[in-house]
């Protein structure tokens, strides 16, 4: 790996260091909102599917001292920063890191089950709809099995009763309730939205695998505030890991 094409940055207000290349995928606000919506509790073991260097999986890992992390990377140069993240960070008695790829199915890992799993799959799965980003950041873009493969690896991951964590695009939410819905339920949803009065543009979904209860619409994070277009203080908490994404 080319040393001079990696940066080293911190997050969660400088709880963790963070290693990762200058072009490829960069950890960034939907990594920081899907730590800050991980859903566990004490002993519980979480799996994050596509992990990349580890931005939300650390971040998760550092908000949640007594649960133990397992990533899942299938690029080699990123499950290897990743793996360099875990150590640089003292985590390695709690984080694992597995390269494999989501397409190949959750057996492959010969793993049990978990008791909760989160991931922030790749917005596109049709190269048409997008002019194709640098080929080093297409992995992170682009979902060769489109979005019914990672529902079906997450489902497949998870424990009756465990919880799926989503972060993706706002008009992508009717086809991952669909995805999800034969299996899971007790869906509940929280909508980003840049600012009060701009349409959401990512959404949060907490989904409970073989859960009956109705569905619940959340209150929306907002991003930033139109004075001065800096973060709300709602989300300057979260970035600093002051507090999480309720559920």
């Amino acid at each position: 790996m080319d040393e001079s094409k990696v940066t080293e940055d911190r997050v969660l207000n400088g709880r963790i260091r963070l290693r990762q290349t200058l072009g490829g995928y960069r950890a960034g606000l939907d990594a920081a909102l899907l730590a800050a919506a991980c859903d566990s509790g004490p002993g519980d073991r979480v799996l994050e599917a596509g992990c990349g260097v580890g931005g939300a999986l650390l971040a998760a890992a550092a908000r949640r001292p007594d649960t133990t992390f397992c990533g899942l990377e299938r690029a080699p140069e990123a499950a290897a920063l990743a793996r360099d993240n875990v150590a640089l960070n003292a985590l390695g008695t709690r984080v694992e890191i597995l390269e494999g790829d989501v397409q190949t199915g959750f057996r492959a890992l010969e793993r049990p089950v978990f008791d909760s799993v989160m991931a922030n799959p790749p917005f596109f799965d049709d190269p048409s709809a997008l002019r194709a980003p640098a080929p080093e950041k297409t992995g992170a873009w682009m979902a060769d099995g489109g979005l019914a493969a990672w529902t079906v690896f997450l489902l497949k991951a998870v424990r009756e009763g465990g919880r799926i964590t989503i972060v993706h695009r706002a008009d992508r939410l009717a086809d991952i309730l669909t995805l999800l819905a034969p299996k899971a339920g007790s869906f509940r949803i929280r909508p980003v939205q840049p600012f009060a009065d701009a349409p959401a543009k990512r959404v949060l979904v907490r989904a409970i695998k073989t859960g009956k209860a109705p569905l619940v619409l959340l209150p929306p994070l907002v991003l930033h505030d139109r004075n001065g277009g800096q973060h709300t203080a709602e989300t300057e908490a979260i970035l600093r890991g002051d507090t999480d994404l309720p559920w």
